[in-house]
């Protein structure tokens, strides 16, 4: 009898930035996180403890956001980190410092395969994200992610069908981890 293991990878959104508190895009610009954030990023380090949740690495964006949170989870799991290019948010262009819910970055959104004015477009996010993951499909190793809700969409979309309407939508929390099996 043979037991099959699923590979698992966990997504950790960062912590409180400044901008998420004041609604706007963060996007490749980089804010730091608040005294709540880097909070919330120990608490989360705790959680993973608490779950028994174990990991080879600690991949992370570079930028500082996401970086104090990964540090502060390495910190309290001892899980090694190290920082994966890749990984860095979406670049909005022209939408950032913009408000979140503007109705013109609403619509600019939709469009998948054009850039944001100077920016990235959905399509490139994608191949660089999905390039990553099935990068770390070929090993054994475990590994948490931390990066920012941009990326948690992409990642989501890799491993679940997902409608136009799902992905626009999709998001996840400030410090929540989400498990996914390859």
């Amino acid at each position: 009898m043979y037991i099959l293991l699923m590979k698992k990878i966990y997504f950790v959104r960062h912590g409180e930035s400044e901008w998420n508190v004041e609604n706007k895009i963060c996007g490749i610009t980089d804010i730091p996180l608040t005294q709540r954030g880097h909070e919330q990023a120990v608490e989360t380090g705790k959680l993973f403890i608490k779950k028994g949740i174990n990991a080879d690495q600690i991949l992370h964006s570079p930028l500082i956001r996401a970086a104090e949170t990964a540090r502060h989870i390495a910190e309290i799991t001892k899980i090694p980190l190290k920082e994966e290019k890749r990984l860095i948010e979406q670049n909005f262009g022209i939408w950032e410092g913009t408000p979140r819910n503007g109705k013109d970055f609403a619509l600019a959104r939709a469009q998948f395969v054009q850039n944001f004015g100077n920016g990235e477009s959905m399509l490139r996010l994608a191949q660089r994200i999905y390039n990553l993951l099935d990068d770390l499909k070929k090993d054994d190793k475990t590994y948490i992610l931390v990066a920012h809700n941009g990326i948690s969409r992409i990642v989501n979309s890799y491993f679940y069908e997902m409608t136009n309407e799902e992905y626009s939508g999709f998001g996840i929390g400030n410090a929540e981890i989400k498990e996914y099996e390859f």
